[in-house]
Formats: C-alpha cells, structure tokens, sequence
C-alpha cells in the first residue's frame, strides 16, 4: 500500500538515483562547488534541441540557490523564458568529484541584486561600449540568471589526492573499478510544471460542393 506524501516531505533531503546513493546537503554541495566555480549551464532551445554553455557560477546570495551573470540579448535568456527548467554540471578533474543540479531557472534585472553580486571581474565580459555600458553594477545589458535547485547529485570525496592518484594506479592494475567516493543526493523542492506547448493546428480541407442525386436533379427539371 502506497503512503501519503506531503509537501514537507518534498522539501526534505533524500536519497535517490542509481547505485548506493547517500542522502546529501545544500551546504556540502555548495562547499564543493566553489571549489569549482564553472558550470555547463544546459537550457532548450525553442527547436527541443539541449545546449551548454560555461558560465562562472557567482556567489552565494538570497533570492536563488544558484546566481549567474550575462547579457540581457544572449540566446539563453530567451531559452530560459521559454523553458525554465535547467541543468547545471560541474566536474573537478583533480578530484574526480561531480555536481549535476536540476533545477529552475529565472532572468532578473534586479538592480539592487546586481549590485550586490557585482564584481570587478566582469568588466572582462562585458566590454565597454561607452555611458553606463561599461561593465559596471549600473550597466543596463546586465541581467541575472538565478536557479532554484530542485534536486541534485554529487560525488564527494574524502580522501587526500596522493591516495586517489593510488586508487588510479590501482584499478588500471587490477581492471576494478576504483572507488572515488560517496554518490550523494538531495530534493529540495518541488520542480515547476511543465510549460505547455502549443500544437500547430491541423490543415484544414477544402469540402467539396454537395451534388444533387441525379434522380433529384432530373425531377427539378422536369418540374416533378
């Protein structure tokens, strides 16, 4: 018999996917991921198509769990409008560990938040045109990219890296597989509904003009 879940339930953290997965925390992901810092932030193109791209994940603040910089005309700010629903992924090659993030995705041009995010570093992205178009916290081509995770995995390792080189070296040897670390998961909300897409209508067919039954047409001038 299947048991009730309600909405708190939803928002607790649990395990889930493939394999032995432990149940994580927003803090140890995050504690991970600014080890990292880029991620491959994957949208839907209005074809259906997915598309990646690197994007310098910002510091942590309020109002998402996920901030990120660009340019008001850039493709996936139409992408996210159309479909919020993203992936965010991230992987350190030192370590092996990984981050994958479900998530949903909103643009803000929150002035006040940008300037709170704002760092000296993005005058690098956004090129000096002149005016109040110079990549600073009041440049009006700035917008944000926050995400809500809804749910994520990850792979945290505990072990000193001259161990993992160990564990390497070790597998190759043996052709095991070795044994990076822990696969953790967390759910942390309820995800979006789906957006609804609307269906190309069918062609319409011409009709046909209705013919009279030969026997009523010979009647109608016959005058019966």
């Amino acid at each position: 018999m299947a048991t009730k879940r309600n909405e708190k339930d939803e928002e607790r953290p649990q395990a889930g996917g493939e394999g032995n997965v432990q149940a994580g925390t927003l803090d140890e992901l995050w504690k991970l991921v600014e080890g990292i810092e880029t991620a491959m932030l994957t949208t839907r193109r209005a074809d259906g198509h997915m598309v990646s791209r690197p994007m310098a994940t910002q510091k942590r603040a309020s109002g998402a769990d996920f901030w990120f910089a660009t340019m008001d005309h850039m493709p996936k700010v139409a992408e996210i409008s159309g479909e919020p629903r993203v992936n965010l992924a991230y992987y350190k090659d030192r370590t092996r560990e990984w981050v994958s993030v479900s998530g949903d995705a909103f643009v803000s041009k929150d002035r006040a938040k940008i300037r709170e995010l704002w760092a000296p570093d993005w005058k690098f992205w956004f090129p000096n045109e002149g005016g109040k178009k110079d990549g600073g916290a009041e440049d009006p081509r700035i917008v944000l990219i926050g995400v809500r995770a809804v749910s994520a995995q990850y792979l945290t390792l505990e072990k000193p890296q001259a161990l993992v080189l160990f564990d390497l070296v070790k597998a190759k040897l043996t052709g095991k597989t070795p044994e990076f670390g822990e696969v953790k998961s967390i759910r942390l909300r309820r995800p979006l509904a789906a957006p609804s897409r609307k269906k190309s209508p069918a062609p319409s067919r011409a009709k046909s003009p209705a013919r009279a039954h030969p026997t009523t047409a010979k009647r109608r001038r016959s005058g019966r």
